[in-house]
């Protein structure tokens, strides 16, 4: 077992893929090219792959789209990384549960703490913000609506930056949360940046907890745009009342 073990130990300066051996590269990659399914496009498909690097590749799977066509590739790359090199900003926190949280802000705070959020901008999916706000949450993780020493006010989707800023004007909230899940030509940082430099404008970025997410978002993507977190996939309510609860502390706001 010991050998076998070392046998699988990755070389982390010099990381590969793996598929079924170790280092073996073995990546799969799907995109859509704008031009029919036919011979051609599958030539265009493997040479574009094995311009990005990949060797003895194979187009798995061609499905027309109407003039589109999608693809799936299967090769090796023949690239590596050291990821002993790599340094990413990380969200640190104690997560605390449901109750604890509802105790201590009621110990601490004496009132209900007020979260606003909203899905801004043109972006009219709410699914995002509805998991974090919404009582039933997603996927059995209750959403803030559930906790007793919350406020919950969801404004919902297609909320411009300005309107949002009037509701942090009119409520005073102690955490403002903005969801961005469409992305395309980086409409979600365009729409980010100006509600944080409107918070900033209106004297009122120090007394929020300002959060973003979305399927595009990461803590570093926001701590660029001037949020104090980002909340990618995978997330859920207790984590962004988890931070709301760490960041008010550190503040000395609780």
């Amino acid at each position: 077992m010991t050998e076998t073990l070392k046998t699988f130990s990755p070389d982390l300066k010099a990381l590969k893929p793996y598929g079924s051996a170790l280092d073996d590269g073995k990546i799969q990659l799907s995109f859509t090219l704008p031009i029919p399914n036919n011979a051609i496009a599958i030539a265009a498909a493997k040479l574009l792959a094995e311009k990005m690097g990949m060797i003895s590749v194979q187009v798995a799977h061609a499905v027309d789209l109407g003039g589109f066509t999608f693809f799936v590739v299967y090769g090796s790359t023949v690239h590596k990384v050291d990821i002993t090199s790599i340094s990413v900003p990380e969200i640190t926190m104690k997560k605390i549960s449901r109750d604890e949280f509802d105790a201590e802000i009621k110990k601490r705070l004496g009132r209900r703490l007020v979260v606003i959020g909203a899905c801004i901008g043109d972006d009219a999916h709410t699914v995002g913000i509805d998991a974090i706000m919404n009582k039933k949450g997603y996927a059995g993780h209750y959403g803030l609506e559930s906790y007793h020493m919350i406020d919950v006010m969801n404004l919902g989707a297609q909320v411009s930056a300005e309107t949002l800023i009037e509701k942090v004007r009119e409520y005073r909230p102690d955490a403002v949360l903005a969801s961005q899940v469409v992305t395309e030509r980086d409409f979600h940082r365009e729409n980010l940046s100006e509600l944080s430099e409107l918070l900033e404008a209106a004297g009122l970025r120090d007394s929020v907890v300002a959060i973003c997410g979305g399927p595009r978002i990461t803590h570093e993507l926001a701590l660029e745009l001037g949020f104090d977190a980002g909340f990618g996939p995978g997330s859920y309510a207790e984590d962004v009342a988890s931070f709301i609860f760490q960041k008010m502390m550190e503040r000395g706001r609780l």
